[in-house]
Formats: C-alpha cells, structure tokens, sequence
C-alpha cells in the first residue's frame, strides 16, 4: 500500500525545531513524539537557525519601506500642489 506525502505547517515545524534546539530531549525521542523522521527535525532546526536573523531584519526593511513610501507621497502631494496651481493660473489666463 502506497503511503502518501504527508505535509507540516510552519508553525508544527517551528515548534518541533525550537524543542530540538532546546536539547531537553533528544532529536530520537522527539521524532517518536511528533511522529516524524529525526532527519527532518535536524533539516527544520538548521533551517530554523539560519532564518532566525531575517527576524530582526525584516523590521529594518519594513522601517526603509515605510521612510521610501511618505518621501515618494509628500513628492507627490508637492506635484499635485503645483499642477493645482498651474491650472488655476491658466483658467485665469483664458477667461
């Protein structure tokens, strides 16, 4: 009998990796536990390490978004201000 693929979300992935990177039981007896290969616990806990910094650095980039996002609308609301008033002056022009 054919076994089909089974899939983990992130969140069962996140916990089972931060349980190893605990060490309070071994990668063996959380396997038994969750009910998964030890080389999948060892995959998710060195993917686990490797993201960790991309954490923190979203945040910057979220910060550098957000100063990149009001600089380009107070570009355009200057813009705006000035074709406003062009128009005006040329409605003054034609009348």
């Amino acid at each position: 009998m054919k076994r089909s693929r089974r899939t983990f979300s992130a969140e069962f992935k996140a916990k089972v990796a931060i349980e190893a990177i605990k060490e309070e039981k071994t990668v063996s007896e959380l396997a038994q536990i969750h009910q998964v290969h030890p080389n999948l616990i060892g995959l998710w806990k060195k993917e686990f390490l490797s993201n960790a910094g991309k954490v923190f650095a979203a945040k910057t980039d979220e910060v550098e978004e957000i100063n990149r996002l009001k600089k380009e609308n107070d570009d355009l609301v200057h813009q705006i201000g000035k074709l406003t008033v062009d128009i005006n002056w040329l409605k003054k022009k034609v009348l």
